[in-house]
């Protein structure tokens, strides 16, 4: 047998005259957790869809355990002992756990364990890997980080040997984060094969026993973990030496630019996502909001920005009233000086069917400068968004390709650029680096940081807490729809990461 839990030999794939993977070679050994890092647009993602199915290579061979195998789709992943977790969970919200776990293999279910034996097997597993959750428990009444042990449960079920992770902290607390890192470790210890794909480097440090590198679509090294350091790999990523830390001066606050008061906002099943919430952001900061997804932060970003309507509470733009209660209108926000890139890049800030320019002046397009009469100055547009393109090295730079064929990294570089290059006196921006590379994120990072310094007031939304401290001012924690402690940027991660579980001051010493 085979020391090697997968192999893969001059892997090479082409999307139309996009060449994704270049000759790739990659060996990944047993009962290890091996790292695949890469800037956006480096074909991680590709290599990995190919491993599992999604797509099928031009070129090239893979191995499992040794032994050369044909997958065709991800059934045959599957069969091989192969599972993914996907950035995005793939759970159906009102089942439970045990009918999620048990989606898609009911038919072996059904001859071989039974709905009883299934619930014993679930049981087991929990066990045997610390993965407790209430088989019961319906998905969406589950915070995030049991959803992920959930979609680790499925794949377990399955019995998968070999595990894929596509950025699995995204969505969770520190705590969730090192509790997730113990399961990885005990899987390994237990003789599972881990390849984590994340854009963390910290994370592939702390938790990695080898590291591959990608850029622009070729493997260009790996490394044991112990035997580099993220300088080292931030260069190999990106291919120039690259400053990790964000470098700002003090902020010079002035006029309040916007103010909200007793904000309340209620969801599409109607339960209360934002609570009485009231802050102030004025020019010249910014002022960031940590907090585990789901708590609010989406609903009170819509409601600021006129794509939801509050129940009850006032926001002020420049002194001046939006009907968040009533019918506010985006495109007159826009006009009064209010940027918003959206946490959610794909469903609120760009159409994926459209071409590059298009989305490039997306909600700007009544803009003068973009219309003869009815009609757009399509010559204008295509020339705008190839200045943008150069500007924030969007990859690759075809402002007439789909927005769907680029990577999820230059997908957000799109929205960042319309929005940005605006001038606005507000930004209210999530989850910037979402999904973006070391290289990016030190440009979206600076560029922030410009605009503040520019006497403009940012209001950013963040799960990411270095990127919370490092650029924020003034932070304001929530939790369950509240604003539960207002804290400086010289907050402890710890200390911040209580305050997002719900433990409020006083408590834990009283615990």
């Amino acid at each position: 047998m085979s020391d090697l839990a997968i192999e893969l030999r001059g892997i090479d794939k082409s999307f139309g005259p996009v060449h994704a993977n270049k000759n790739i070679n990659l060996s990944v050994s047993k009962g290890t957790i091996h790292g695949i890092i890469g800037e956006n647009g480096a074909g991680k993602s590709t290599l990995m869809s190919i491993l599992y199915g999604f797509y099928q290579a031009d070129e090239g061979k893979i191995l499992v355990n040794g032994e050369e195998i044909t997958i065709r789709d991800p059934n045959v992943a599957i069969a091989a002992g192969i599972g993914m977790v996907h950035q995005h969970f793939m759970l159906v919200d009102n089942f439970t756990v045990l009918e999620n776990v048990m989606l898609g293999a009911e038919e072996n279910a059904i001859l071989n364990r039974g709905i009883v034996n299934a619930r014993a097997e679930l049981k087991r597993l929990e066990d045997e890997y610390a993965l407790e959750v209430d088989p019961d428990a319906v998905i969406e009444e589950l915070p995030v980080g049991l959803q992920q042990r959930v979609e680790i449960l499925k794949a377990l079920y399955r019995g998968a040997e070999i595990l894929i992770l596509d950025e699995p902290t995204g969505v969770l607390t520190p705590a969730e984060a090192d509790h997730l890192f113990r399961i990885l470790e005990q899987l390994r210890d237990q003789g599972k094969t881990i390849i984590l794909i994340t854009h963390k480097l910290r994370e592939i440090m702390a938790i990695t026993d080898e590291v591959s590198v990608m850029r622009r679509g070729e493997m260009v090294a790996t490394r044991k973990t112990s035997e580099t350091n993220v300088e080292e790999l931030a260069e190999l990523m990106v291919g120039r030496r690259v400053l990790l830390r964000v470098e700002k001066g003090p902020s010079n606050p002035s006029d309040v630019k916007l103010s909200v008061d007793g904000l309340t906002v209620r969801d599409n099943r109607g339960v209360v996502m934002v609570d009485d919430v009231s802050l102030e952001v004025r020019a010249g900061e910014i002022v960031g909001i940590a907090g585990v997804a789901g708590n609010g932060q989406s609903e009170l970003l819509q409601a600021i920005t006129g794509i939801r309507q509050a129940e009850k509470g006032t926001v002020l733009l420049a002194g001046q009233p939006i009907d968040v209660t009533g019918d506010a209108d985006p495109q007159d926000l826009r006009k009064r000086g209010l940027a918003h890139v959206p946490e959610d890049r794909h469903h609120m800030g760009l159409v994926l069917s459209f071409e590059e320019n298009e989305n490039a002046i997306l909600g700007y397009h009544y803009d003068e400068e973009y219309l003869n009469g009815p009609m757009l100055k399509l010559d204008a547009v295509r020339s705008h968004a190839a200045q943008s393109a150069e500007k924030y090295d969007i990859r690759p730079p075809d402002v007439r390709l789909k927005t769907a064929n680029f990577s999820g990294g230059n997908q957000q570089k799109i929205v960042l650029a319309r929005e940005m290059e605006r001038d606005p006196a507000v930004l209210v921006i999530g989850q910037p680096t979402r999904g973006v590379d070391v290289g990016a994120i030190e440009f979206i990072h600076k560029r922030i940081i410009e605009m503040r310094d520019a006497g403009k007031a940012v209001l950013l939304v963040s799960v990411e807490l270095d990127e919370i401290r490092s650029l924020s001012d003034r932070i304001l924690v929530m939790f369950a729809g509240r604003v539960v402690g207002e804290r400086t940027p010289e907050a402890t991660e710890g200390e911040l990461g209580l305050l997002m579980a719900g433990v409020e001051e006083g408590q834990e010493a009283a615990q």
